[in-house]
């Protein structure tokens, strides 16, 4: 990476002021007063967590994206071959959930979503991907170029990779040939694991021992409120528990956890999985942690009584709540959603200002 510009300093000094990753005030809105909003991390990747952020951005003011970096396909596995940089599409995706809802957030988070469509090699590319790599390169700083980003956004939360590198994702998954169903074949690769046929028995990132960012570390230790999931299971919720650092950090913060489980399983890697399921294989890969509340939406919960006993067992409680659009698609609504974590962290958090 080369290294700073004096052009890049001052465009540093140009965008929208946004105290270290905080929210830059709507015109003519009320200024928030320090010290009554929780400090929200959120751990996760990909459209699971870019649901998380965009509902925990209307209920907090201090809010950290944590993003996984094992993404090795499309434009991000393009830009990571070719370059040897981190995979940036999760990061641009958790920037953009992060965009505000007025015209100056919409538009930006439109751009830099926004892929070409050619026949030549900018095809599929985003925006987003080639703005924070070409920021990377100029600054020489991955943490410093994505909190340049969202001031330019003026986004609601600062946004930073788990680990300093980029990781390879491998899982053991049985009966991945079905001529061979009792056969457990490693899988490597992000974008194949995602899809897998058979039964993904466990992940693992290499190299084995990654480093975490330090300020991924420092945020968790210093949170209110540590947010794991909804997401991709085995590729995006449990690579956080794969980084030694950020599951020491994990298991020793004082921030009360909360797990959000996905609305249905997905095709691939938990086809089939219960809710309970998503637990137990949380429980196998990081048996130290902790939880303190599981929330699901309560549709997609047969049994609740079955869940509640697994919930037990990794120290948490149950909440349920109506979470999912109502259009019969198996997404987050953001306003259910912002309406449920805000229960949580009043009902088993602290009751007024929280510092």
């Amino acid at each position: 990476m080369t290294g700073r510009t004096p052009r890049l300093s001052r465009l540093r000094r140009a965008v929208p002021e946004s105290r270290a990753g905080r929210p830059v005030e709507a015109r003519g809105a009320k200024p928030r007063r320090r010290g009554t909003q929780p400090k929200v991390v959120a751990l996760g990747g990909g459209m699971g967590l870019s649901a998380s952020l965009a509902a925990l951005r209307r209920i907090t003011g201090d809010l950290t994206a944590v993003v996984t970096v094992a993404d090795d396909g499309g434009s991000s596995g393009r830009l990571r071959d070719e370059l040897g940089v981190l995979p940036p599409g999760d990061l641009r995706k958790a920037l953009a959930a992060l965009c505000g809802d007025d015209d100056w957030g919409q538009t930006w988070a439109r751009v830099i979503q926004h892929r070409f469509h050619s026949k030549g090699d900018l095809h599929d590319h985003a925006v987003g991907n080639l703005l924070i790599v070409a920021l990377w390169e100029q600054l020489g700083d991955h943490v410093q170029a994505l909190d340049l980003v969202g001031k330019l956004l003026g986004a609601h939360g600062r946004v930073l990779p788990m680990s300093a590198v980029p990781l390879e994702l491998q899982a053991l998954v049985k009966g991945h040939d079905p001529d061979r169903p009792e056969d457990v074949d490693t899988i490597r690769g992000q974008a194949n694991v995602a899809l897998t046929p058979g039964e993904v028995q466990s992940v693992h990132v290499v190299p084995h021992d990654p480093p975490a960012v330090p300020e991924a570390v420092a945020a968790v230790r210093d949170a209110d409120w540590v947010v794991l999931g909804p997401g991709s299971w085995f590729s995006s919720v449990i690579p956080h528990l794969l980084v030694p650092e950020l599951l020491d950090a994990l298991i020793e913060t004082k921030a009360r956890r909360v797990l959000s489980l996905n609305l249905a399983p997905q095709p691939g890697e938990t086809e089939g999985f219960s809710p309970q399921r998503h637990l137990e294989v949380l429980g196998r890969h990081a048996p130290k942690l902790a939880l303190d509340v599981v929330l699901a939406d309560e549709a997609a919960v047969p049994d609740r009584d079955v869940l509640t006993e697994a919930a037990k067992r990794l120290g948490a409680a149950v909440e349920l709540a109506p979470v999912a659009r109502t259009d019969g698609t198996p997404r987050h609504d953001p306003e259910l959603l912002a309406a449920a974590y805000d229960r949580i962290f009043r009902m088993h958090g602290r009751i007024g200002p929280w510092r």
